[in-house]
C-alpha cells in the first residue's frame, strides 16, 4: 500500500453495506471514525468520511464476509481504542505487514474491516 498523507486518516474508498439497523450502524461508525450521515428515507443513509461517500441500506440481508474494506489511520492505536469504545470487536490484533501495521475488527453486523498505518 502506498504511503498516505494526513488527509487519508480514517478514510476508505466507496462501499455499501446492507445492515440490520441503520441507526445502530450510524452510531457505530460515527463514534468509531467520526463519519457524517445524510438520510435518504427510512431505508438508505449515505455516509461521508470527508473524502468518500458510501451507503448503509436495509433493503437486503446482512452479508458479513464481503470484500475487506481497509481504513487508513495516522494513529493505529488510537483508532483501535475508538473502534472498541464504539462496540467493535477486534478479531486480529495489530500486526506488521510489508509497508505498515494493521488490525482487523468486526462491526455490530459482523462485517470485517481492517485499519492500517504506515510503519
Amino acid at each position: 500500500m502506498a504511503e498516505k498523507s494526513e488527509n487519508h486518516d480514517r478514510r476508505i474508498d466507496y462501499v455499501e453495506f446492507n445492515v440490520a439497523d441503520i441507526a445502530a450502524a450510524k452510531a457505530f461508525y460515527g463514534s468509531a471514525f467520526g463519519w457524517r450521515f445524510t438520510d435518504y428515507g427510512p431505508n438508505y443513509c449515505e455516509f461521508d468520511d470527508g473524502r468518500l461517500k458510501g451507503g448503509f441500506t436495509d433493503f437486503g440481508p446482512v452479508r458479513p464476509g464481503g470484500p475487506l474494506v481497509v481504513v487508513y489511520a495516522n494513529d493505529l492505536e488510537e483508532v483501535l481504542t475508538s473502534v472498541e469504545r464504539a462496540g467493535g470487536t477486534i478479531c486480529r490484533p495489530i500486526t506488521d505487514f510489508p509497508g505498515g501495521r494493521r488490525f482487523h475488527f468486526l462491526d455490530r453486523d459482523g462485517y470485517e474491516l481492517a485499519v492500517w498505518a504506515t510503519a
